[in-house]
């Protein structure tokens, strides 16, 4: 089965703020992820004097609009950095105990774990906040990502008391595992509105802090209250993609599934973190489906062992069942899928860098309402080994 794509907007552009310390990675945060090929089976992608008084007064009026724009530019980034320094501040007084504000019902949606490059994990993640209690259009939306077993910076060596001790302390830096910022658009009609976001990181356990806050106002009135702000702190386990063992990706749960004419740039990728070489994902909000909707997953099979063609051997099965009363009863499978020689591309080499996929659309229609488990299960012919995973979801009528 394929998944028929369907075209999207762009959301809003986000910018990287590095150059005002931040430790987001240059130039994406994806670190060249997807820059080669995907293949497997089940996604398909449907997918005179006078002149020149005129010319002279045009040269003029131009030279002043850019003037004006500069000027405008330079004022905006100078409250863009307040602002960025706003947040910060925030974030560190949650981390050292202060209560976290929730003034936007700021809540943590998902999380999905695939494999980056230099030994890294690429982690996109989607939030959701309530519009109708955002003020003005435009929040900033930060996030730090700390490992947990991070060691304590080493200390500094005793230096005599002096006028310097201000300006190296101002040097000084916390070492986060990752940390970005994005002036993000707000539209009252979406809600809840959903950010998707991402960093990369080494496999390992994180605490990744996220803040989603109301600019503060250049002159605010008198008696004007705070700009609003909700701050969150949520626990994550990275897995490990390259210690050479089977595994998968997240399953992604697809809304849909868009073809793009080229892979994005890493300032577009920054913006929509599930664009995947040349398609995007659009995740579900959740898995809770009527009988008219398609069950769309999509994965990543790593680390599978290859033939001396460098092509791997690898079945992917579907099967659904029916949970009731705390028990459970086979209720229907897909055709397994085979991904071999006989079934790839024959320019398909993982060696290369080329993305073993699987994915699956299933027409809802048959099923009878209720709750499902769709198990998952690839086996590695080759490496003799097999890997489960499941997927939790419902089915109603309407």
């Amino acid at each position: 089965m394929g998944i028929i794509a369907y075209g999207r907007q762009a959301p809003g552009a986000l910018k990287c703020w590095w150059q005002n310390g931040l430790t987001c990675v240059q130039p994406g945060a994806y670190d060249g992820l997807f820059d080669l090929a995907f293949y497997g089976g089940g996604v398909g992608l449907m997918f005179t004097r006078r002149r020149t008084i005129v010319h002279s007064l045009a040269m003029a009026l131009a030279c002043s609009a850019l003037v004006v724009a500069q000027k405008n530019e330079k004022k905006q980034d100078d409250a863009q950095k307040k602002e960025i320094q706003n947040v910060v501040k925030l974030v560190d007084e949650v981390a050292a105990g202060q209560p976290a504000p929730n003034d936007l019902s700021l809540a943590w949606s998902r999380e999905d774990f695939l494999k980056a490059q230099g030994n890294k994990e690429y982690v996109p993640f989607t939030v959701t906040i309530d519009p109708s209690k955002v003020t003005g259009g435009t929040v900033a939306f930060y996030w730090r990502v700390v490992a947990q077993n991070a060691s304590a910076a080493p200390a500094a060596p005793a230096t005599p008391a002096g006028k310097n001790d201000k300006k190296d302390d101002k040097g000084k830096k916390a070492d986060y595992a990752y940390e970005d910022i994005a002036f993000v658009p707000v539209t009252p009609t979406q809600n809840p509105t959903r950010i998707s976001r991402s960093f990369t990181v080494p496999a390992g356990t994180y605490d990744v802090f996220v803040v989603v806050k109301e600019p503060t106002q250049e002159k605010a009135p008198k008696g004007a209250p705070p700009p609003k702000a909700s701050i969150l702190k949520q626990s994550l386990t990275v897995p490990d993609f390259w210690n050479g063992e089977l595994a998968t990706s997240s399953v992604i749960i697809a809304q849909r599934i868009d073809p793009l004419p080229a892979p994005l740039t890493p300032q577009q990728q920054a913006d929509r973190p599930y664009a995947l070489g040349t398609m995007e994902i659009v995740p579900a909000p959740d898995t809770k489906f009527t009988k008219k909707s398609e069950l769309s997953t999509f994965m990543l099979i790593y680390n599978p062992k290859v033939d001396a063609a460098n092509k791997p051997d690898v079945t992917v099965e579907y099967n659904f069942y029916t949970k009731a009363g705390g028990t459970e009863k086979f209720f229907n499978h897909t055709s397994p899928q085979n991904l071999n020689a006989q079934t790839l591309p024959p320019q398909f080499d993982l060696t290369a860098g080329h993305q073993l996929q699987s994915g699956q659309a299933v027409p809802l229609a048959s099923f009878p309402e209720g709750e499902y488990r769709l198990e998952i299960k690839v086996t590695d012919k080759i490496a003799n080994k097999s890997l489960t995973k499941d997927v939790e979801f419902t089915v109603s009528a309407s």
